[in-house]
């Protein structure tokens, strides 16, 4: 199970795709120009974990990241996810099955979203696929070197609450 949380952490960067909209005025809602940028950033990293692509999850991701997935289970740094990345995706593929966003918050070169997110992992191997869900807060920050203009640089996961009956 603690692996799983550790693969659908990984998946949590990729959670996003719509503005708040929660009223708020002013920097919390962002700037449309940072909303677009946000949404590039969320749909690239998600379109990296479909096809595998490492470099292009890590290009999207602050040198200085860090990743809390529960307890002392902390990855901090590049070079760390790549090493968890490598092993993990060399053997299995990463669908994206729900992302839900719940809140993302604008604070100058500063955006924390909240989401719920479900991903399917399927072993290369035909073993069978495991599904897991969580919730996670990122925050991303302005940062030139990415491709989108945004990296995530704070990751923390947790456990989403049940499915309701729609």
């Amino acid at each position: 199970m603690k692996k799983l949380f550790v693969i659908l952490a990984f998946a949590l960067a990729a959670c996003g795709g719509r503005p708040a909209d929660n009223g708020a005025k002013g920097s919390l809602t962002g700037t449309p120009e940072d909303r677009e940028g946000l949404k590039r950033t969320t749909t690239a990293i998600r379109d990296a974990f479909a096809r595998g692509d490492i470099d292009a999850i890590l290009t999207l991701h602050h040198p200085e990241v860090v990743k809390y997935f529960g307890g002392t289970n902390v990855m901090k740094g590049r070079e760390e996810m790549r090493k968890q990345l490598t092993s993990w995706l060399r053997n299995n593929r990463v669908e994206f099955v729900e992302n839900t966003v719940e809140s993302t918050v604008f604070n100058g070169e500063t955006a924390i979203e909240t989401s719920i997110f479900e991903i399917r992992n399927v072993p290369r191997n035909g073993d069978s696929a495991t599904v897991g869900r969580g919730r996670s807060m990122v925050v991303y920050v302005k940062y030139p070197q990415s491709p989108t203009g945004w990296a995530s640089i704070r990751e923390i996961v947790q456990e989403a609450p049940p499915k309701s009956n729609r």
